[in-house]
C-alpha cells in the first residue's frame, strides 16, 4: 500500500491520540502565557513603574515574538524536519518562563516576553505540521480544530492560577509569570521520541526513514516504488506568493488576523476592559473573566461537529456573522448592565469558535507539504502583526475614545473577516492532504 494512502485511510489509534495530545500542549501554553500577563499587569504597575506606553510594550511583546517566530521557524521547519524542532522550542519556552521572575524593570519584561514569543510562535508551525501529516482524512478537521479550544483551556487555567497567586504579596506577579515554566517541563517530557513526520521525509527521498517510520506507527511497509523515481521537491517559500497560493496565503493571514486582534486585546487587557463597562471589584472581575474564558472554550466544541458535517466555508462565514453581532452589542450598549455586557462577550466568544479551530485546519490543508509548515508559519506572523498593533493601540483606544469606539472598531474587524471568508473561503471537507493542497482541487 502507498505511504499516503496508509496515513489517509488509517484508524485513529492511541498514537493519534497522544500526538494530539502532546500537539495541544504548544496552543494551551501560548494561550496561558498571552493571557495571564493581563492579570500580572495590573499588578507590576508600582514596582515597575509603568506608564500606558510600557504596559502596552508588555502586553504586545511576546505578540511581536510571535509574528518572527512563525515566520522563520515555519521555512527553517519545512527545510530541516518537524522532528527535532518538536521539542528545542519548549526547551526556549522553559528558559525564559523561568527569567521572567528575575527581570527589574520594564525594558527586560518585554524583551524576555518577545524572546518567549518568538519560541511559541515557532510551535505553531512545527506542531501542527506534524500533526497533520500523521492525521487520517476522515480525523484531520478534529485533531487539527481542537488545538484552538485548548489556546482557550490554557488561558482560563492561567486566570484561575493568576488568582490562586495573588495573596502572594507585592512579588504575586512574578509567582505569576513564572508558573508557565510549569505545564512548559510537562510538555517537553511528554514529547520527547516523536517521530519524524513520514510525508517530510519521502518529499526529501529519505524513504528508508519514512518507511522505518510507518512501521513503527502502523506496523505495516509502505510501497515507495512509485514515489523513487519522482524528483524530490525542494522547500521553496515563493510559492506561497505564487498564483492560486497568493490567494490562498492571503485569505488565511486576513480572516486569522480580524478575528484574533479583538480575542487577543479582550485577553491581554481583560480586568481593564471590564473595568470600563463598570464591571468593578476583585470577585466581580474575576467571575466575569471566567465566564468569558468558559465561553471561548465551549464555542470550539459545536465548531469541532460542525466543520466535519457541514464543511468549512459555512461555519467560517457564519461564525463572523455571529462575532459582529456581539461586538456591536458591547459597543451600541456600553452602559447597560452586566448582562447584557456579558451577553455581548459571550456571543463574540462562543461562535468564535469557528474561525478559531479554522484556524489550524485551514493552513495545513491549503497548502503541500514542502511548503506546509512555512504556511502555518506565515499566517501565524501575518494574524500576529495585526495583533501587536491592536494590542499596543488598545489602552491608548480606551483612553482616548473610550470603550463604545473600541468596541464598534472590533465589530468593523469582524465584518472584515466576514467579507474575507465570503470572498475566498474554500471547501477542503472530506478531501485527502493532497487534494485539499492541489490547486486544481479545491473550489
Amino acid at each position: 500500500m502507498r505511504l499516503q494512502t496508509i496515513m489517509d485511510e488509517a484508524p485513529f489509534t492511541s498514537f493519534h491520540r497522544k500526538l494530539t495530545i502532546y500537539t495541544c500542549g504548544g496552543p494551551f501554553l501560548d494561550g496561558y502565557i498571552l493571557t495571564i500577563i493581563g492579570v500580572a499587569l495590573s499588578h507590576m504597575q508600582t514596582q515597575l513603574q509603568l506608564n500606558t506606553f510600557w504596559s502596552a510594550m508588555i502586553g504586545a511583546s511576546a505578540l511581536a515574538g510571535l509574528l518572527l517566530g512563525g515566520l522563520v521557524f515555519g521555512y527553517i521547519t519545512d527545510l530541516v524536519g518537524r522532528h527535532v524542532m518538536y521539542t528545542l522550542d519548549l526547551v526556549a519556552i522553559l528558559i525564559f518562563s523561568i527569567l521572567q521572575f528575575f527581570v527589574h524593570n520594564a525594558v527586560e519584561l518585554t524583551i524576555v516576553r518577545f524572546l518567549m514569543g518568538i519560541a511559541i510562535g515557532a510551535d505553531y508551525p512545527i506542531a501542527t505540521a506534524l500533526l497533520a501529516e500523521f492525521s487520517p482524512k476522515k480525523q484531520r478537521g478534529k485533531m487539527l480544530g481542537i488545538l484552538m479550544s485548548t489556546w482557550y483551556l490554557g488561558a482560563l487555567v492561567s486566570y484561575i492560577v493568576a488568582y490562586l497567586l495573588l495573596p502572594l504579596g507585592e512579588d504575586a506577579w512574578r509567582w505569576i509569570l513564572v508558573s508557565s515554566a510549569v505545564p512548559t517541563f510537562l510538555l517537553l517530557v511528554m514529547r520527547w521520541g516523536t517521530p519524524e513526520s513520514p510525508r517530510w521525509l519521502a518529499s526529501k527521498k529519505r524513504f528508508k526513514e519514512a518507511n522505518e517510520v510507518i512501521q513503527e506507527v502502523y506496523g505495516v511497509k509502505a510501497d515507495v516504488s512509485k514515489m523513487k523515481d519522482e524528483k524530490p521537491v525542494k522547500t521553496n517559500f515563493r510559492k506561497m506568493f505564487q498564483g492560486e497560493y497568493l490567494k490562498r496565503t492571503l485569505f488565511i493571514g486576513l480572516f486569522w488576523t480580524f478575528q484574533i486582534i479583538p480575542t487577543f486585546a479582550i485577553y491581554t487587557f481583560g480586568p481593564q476592559i471590564l473595568e470600563a463597562f463598570h464591571l468593578k471589584g476583585e470577585n466581580v472581575s474575576f467571575l466575569s473573566e471566567i465566564f468569558i474564558s468558559l465561553f471561548f472554550l465551549i464555542g470550539c466544541i459545536p465548531a469541532l461537529f460542525f466543520v466535519n458535517k457541514i464543511g468549512r466555508r459555512p461555519v467560517i462565514i457564519w461564525s463572523f456573522v455571529m462575532m459582529t453581532v456581539g461586538m456591536f452589542i458591547l459597543g451600541i450598549f456600553p452602559n447597560s448592565s452586566i448582562w447584557v455586557i456579558l451577553l455581548g462577550f459571550a456571543l463574540y466568544a462562543f461562535f468564535s469558535g469557528g474561525p478559531s479551530v479554522l484556524d489550524y485546519i485551514y493552513p495545513n490543508e491549503l497548502f503541500p507539504t514542502e511548503i506546509r509548515a512555512s504556511a502555518v508559519g506565515m499566517g501565524t506572523a501575518f494574524s500576529r502583526i495585526g495583533s501587536f498593533v491592536g494590542t499596543f493601540l488598545l489602552p491608548y483606544s480606551l483612553n482616548m475614545v473610550g470603550i463604545a469606539i473600541t468596541m464598534l472598531i472590533g465589530g468593523g474587524l469582524t465584518i472584515l473577516g466576514l467579507l474575507v471568508s465570503i470572498a475566498w473561503a474554500p471547501e477542503t471537507k472530506g478531501k485527502t492532504l493532497a487534494e485539499a493542497s492541489s490547486v486544481e482541487q479545491v473550489s
